[in-house]
């Protein structure tokens, strides 16, 4: 059975996509729309009847172009049904479009067995949101280099679902902070500083669902944490006719090792909740700590997030914009020559002013 499953439009033959503006699937070429489940739905039914039917003529080869060992390591070469043409991915690729005939294309054996997602959450916005948020992000940056963003283009925006382990966990705390108050008087020419030092302890129970750890080590860490939150009240169980349109990896990040990093997160978590509950002082530290996870599961899903790269300079930045809320994250280019003119600007001016309540002072 092939590994390739193809979203063609049952009206003009074109490649359906999945529109994140009206929630369904769309040709845009005839303007059909359908239902995702009752397009998968079709879809299964064809594939299905599919199955097999392919027929039996062998082609021999001239040149004997074989891979050699340890060429295809880390690649998965896939034969588009549409045009024949040669698809040549990684082994987390889950989909894409065929370069030669634009079909999308998703690759089903990524997604089987124990590498299938429980959730996905649908895009919900779509490349111009991505666009006109990118745009807004540039706005407003005091510092950053004015020919930045008038050179500025951008390279390459893809709509991608990126894959996370997702963890449920109970934790039970107690925690011991060290809380400072401080009162300051004057008594003549003197001030006083008094600094009360108390141990305050918190104990109790905190339940965390849905905390998205990405498993895919093409994406930076810090980058996807940034984006987030996510609604997971909106995620559906997963269909591939929603990577339609789009790309997807699956994940090659173990659950294991992402469940040491959830963890570390859990627990800094709980320590700050509790410590936000320590009001009344001027300082809070906490200076030990016991937190105990229980209950901890685990699921597999796909989250949409768009990414968009530029580069200025020879240098390449990456932006990300959440899929579902629009939050935009991505660092920018620092103009030291700009921040220095603000500070000799703003000295100046402040210095100017000093100047001047001096002499007012004076000719009082």
């Amino acid at each position: 059975m092939s590994d390739l499953r193809q979203y063609k439009c049952p009206a003009c033959g074109g490649a359906m996509e999945f529109d994140s503006t009206i929630q369904k699937m769309k040709c845009p070429y005839c303007d059909t729309v359908m239902d995702v489940q009752e397009y998968q739905n079709m879809q299964d039914a064809v594939y299905q009847n599919n199955a097999g039917s392919a027929g039996s003529d062998q082609w021999q080869a001239m040149g004997g172009g074989a891979w050699q060992s340890g060429e295809t390591d880390g690649m998965c070469i896939y034969t588009c049904e549409s045009c024949g043409g040669e698809i040549i991915a990684d082994v987390s690729t889950g989909a894409t479009t065929c370069p030669f005939c634009g079909n999308r294309i998703v690759m089903t054996g990524q997604f089987s067995g124990d590498l299938r997602p429980d959730y996905i959450i649908p895009f919900k916005l779509d490349k111009n949101a991505a666009k006109k948020a990118y745009h807004r992000h540039l706005s407003g940056k005091k510092f950053m280099p004015a020919i930045f963003k008038k050179e500025n283009h951008i390279d390459e925006i893809k709509g991608l679902y990126v894959p996370f382990w997702l963890f449920d966990a109970d934790t039970e705390a107690n925690i011991m902070y060290e809380a400072e108050r401080l009162r300051t008087w004057r008594s003549g020419d003197t001030e006083y500083t008094e600094h009360e030092i108390y141990n305050v302890q918190r104990a109790g129970r905190i339940g965390f669902s849905y905390l998205p750890e990405d498993c895919s080590r093409k994406m930076d860490d810090t980058l996807m944490e940034s984006i987030e939150p996510y609604n997971f009240a909106e995620a559906v169980p997963f269909s591939t006719a929603y990577l339609a349109g789009y790309m997807a990896d699956r994940y090659d990040v173990a659950m294991e090792e992402r469940m040491e990093r959830a963890k570390q997160r859990i627990k800094r978590s709980t320590i700050d909740a509790f410590k936000n509950t320590v009001q009344g002082y001027h300082s809070v530290k906490d200076v030990n700590s016991s937190v105990s996870l229980y209950n901890v599961r685990y699921l597999y899903a796909l989250y949409p997030v768009w990414i968009l790269n530029t580069t200025w300079k020879g240098k390449k930045y990456t932006f990300a914009m959440n899929g579902q809320t629009g939050k935009m994250v991505g660092d920018l280019p620092f103009d030291k020559n700009a921040f220095n003119r603000f500070v000799i600007t703003w000295g100046v001016g402040f210095g100017a002013i000093v100047y001047a309540i001096m002499w007012l002072f004076m000719l009082l």
